[in-house]
């Protein structure tokens, strides 16, 4: 059982990437989106329910998963809403059944980002869009959060195309899982 852990900042391409590394390997996309939709049905983003919410429902996705044996692809936006130890406690879910999880890094230059987060497909997952507000959380620290673990790979997507990027990440996890 192999959970592919892609994490970055926002509109760095990770439901794009991981929508098709999903297709290409015949995983579900784990999307973090589904989780902050359904949530903030109920709880406004950031509060202590919302946050308590979301935290129960991704460790009991990873550990049914894993106990179920079946492989997925996550995607995760590192911030400070949710907290520190969250990563290694979904590590443990994975591992207390036999599984992996294999860490993928994406990022993009500023420039990229700021106009990536203009695109209309943002706004299907009410996607952080809003370029003054990107800044702003920015300078209060809402996207800082403490390292992950190291990854297996890390992708500038800036550099290359979503669909070279979901190659170099199956590539890489294959051949992981080789040695």
């Amino acid at each position: 059982m192999l959970v592919i852990f892609i994490h970055g900042p926002a509109a760095a391409g990770k439901y794009t990437i991981g929508s098709l590394l999903s297709q290409q390997m015949g995983v579900p996309l784990f999307h973090n989106h589904l989780t902050v939709d359904l949530v903030s049905t109920l709880f406004a983003f950031g509060t202590a329910e919302f946050c308590q919410l979301r935290e129960r429902i991704w460790l009991q996705s990873f550990a049914a998963a894993s106990a179920a044996g079946q492989s997925f692809i996550f995607t995760f936006h590192p911030e400070a809403s949710v907290a520190p130890d969250l990563v290694s406690r979904l590590q443990a879910c994975v591992e207390e059944n036999g599984g992996q999880v294999q860490y993928i890094e994406l990022d993009c230059g500023t420039e990229t980002l700021l106009n990536r987060l203009g695109n209309e497909d943002r706004q299907k997952f009410g996607k952080l869009s809003d370029r003054a507000l990107f800044s702003s959380l920015q300078e209060q620290g809402s996207f800082d959060y403490p390292s992950l673990p190291a990854p297996l790979l890390k992708i500038q997507t800036d550099q290359v195309s979503a669909e070279a990027a979901a190659s170099q990440i199956m590539a890489a996890v294959k051949l992981q899982r080789m040695t």
